[in-house]
């Protein structure tokens, strides 16, 4: 039997449109169930962490995905070390702590002395040299990488992956120039990287930005998000410098400085949350490294590989200009932004689909490592044997 539908009053039609104004949106992120837990970042990558000259003899207590870490370097290589000594809790880059033989470490508390490669206990001083508690202990390590001036951490529960395969390749060019800055910001890390990737944003919260001061920037554009190897890429079809809104007029003013017309960079994103801004001769990029779930480590590079005498030039560029400018002013705005969004609920429209094509590229490709695929393979069970 056909259902036959009552026919539609007209003048309902503006009652609906009205019931529906003012609801909030998506009310969680469920569709996006990995991304979702996500807090404190994704275990299997590599992520840079710190600068190479700013790791000495003396301990750095740093936060990683949410986890205490300590860095040190021993014997001109760095060491990472869980800043927690399992015996009380001390952690291991207090200001007592110490190194009273090569190649380990000591706890200020009661002397318990770690290898700084393995994590093994291998003396408790206090309890003398044939302590039973020895080889019984230990303290996690971390596989460490330093390139391109830079400490980069393997965070994953499972063997390392290859370095290179976490790295922009931009990056792994020997002859390339890098430098940066790196900061501490308020926020989850995934509002970090949602706004460097967002479309909508950069036209109205950067446009009196001194960096864009006499540039043109769209008011709005035609977009899609594609596939580009290991990246999700903006596509811009087409860009609108001036529209004209109904009963509103015409935007933006006319300015005599604003003769170029601007964001005609290639943005794209990748796993775990890097960032590349691809402009004519140099490469800027971005990583969101979880500290806790209120706030991440903004790690900030740009990359320049075009022989010895550009390098010098934009070396200087970046660093009379780039740095404090771009790297510092305008990025900042971004601060601003991130350290108080609150979502969700949200509310989305059409150029957020670079938000929800992140969120898809992380369900369908961020790595799950060995203690995920457990609890994952526990829940299917679990739900198994409910039905």
């Amino acid at each position: 039997m056909t259902d036959i539908l009552p026919p539609v009053d007209d003048e309902a039609r503006p009652a609906r449109r009205q019931a529906d104004v003012g609801v909030p949106g998506r009310r969680d992120w469920s569709t996006w169930p990995r991304y979702e837990a996500a807090a404190l970042g994704f275990r299997e990558y590599w992520y840079p962490v710190a600068w190479s000259r700013k790791v000495g003899r003396k301990p750095r207590a740093i936060r990683v995905l949410g986890e205490k870490v300590m860095l040190v370097r021993d014997g001109g290589q760095v060491r990472a070390l869980h800043d927690r000594c399992p015996h009380r809790g001390v952690p291991l880059s207090h200001k007592m702590s110490s190194q009273e033989f090569p190649g380990t470490w000591s706890c200020c508390y009661h002397g318990w002395t770690f290898d700084l490669a393995t994590g093994v206990l291998v003396a408790a001083i206090t309890d003398g040299p044939e302590s039973p508690i020895c080889g019984k202990v230990t303290v996690r390590t971390y596989p460490v990488e330093e390139a391109r001036g830079l400490v980069w951490l393997w965070m994953g529960d499972g063997p390392a992956r290859p370095f290179a395969d976490d790295v922009p390749e931009e990056l792994l060019d020997p002859d390339a120039i890098v430098v940066g800055r790196i900061t501490v910001r308020d926020g989850n890390w995934r509002f970090g990287a949602e706004n460097g990737f967002d479309d909508g944003h950069a036209k109205w919260l950067h446009r009196n930005a001194l960096w864009t001061k006499r540039v043109k920037m769209p008011v709005w554009s035609e977009m899609k998000v594609i596939r580009d190897g290991p990246w999700i890429t903006r596509r811009k079809d087409k860009m609108h410098y001036s529209a004209s809104f109904p009963g509103l007029g015409d935007f933006p003013k006319k300015k005599w400085y604003r003769r170029r017309e601007g964001n005609k960079t290639k943005v794209s994103l990748r796993l775990p949350g890097t960032l590349r801004v691809k402009y004519e001769e140099w490469s800027h990029f971005e990583w969101w490294v979880a500290a806790t779930a209120e706030d991440h480590t903004y790690v900030q590079l740009a990359v320049m590989s075009k022989g010895k005498w550009r390098n010098r030039k934009f070396w200087l560029y970046y660093w009379t200009w780039a740095r404090w400018v771009f790297h510092g002013m305008f990025n900042d705005e971004d601060r601003l932004m991130v350290e108080v969004t609150d979502a969700p609920p949200e509310r989305l429209y059409r150029p957020d689909v670079s938000l929800t094509e992140w969120r898809r590229l992380v369900e369908e490709e961020a790595r799950r490592g060995p203690v995920e695929v457990v609890k994952e393979r526990q829940a299917q069970r679990r739900r198994a044997k409910d039905d």
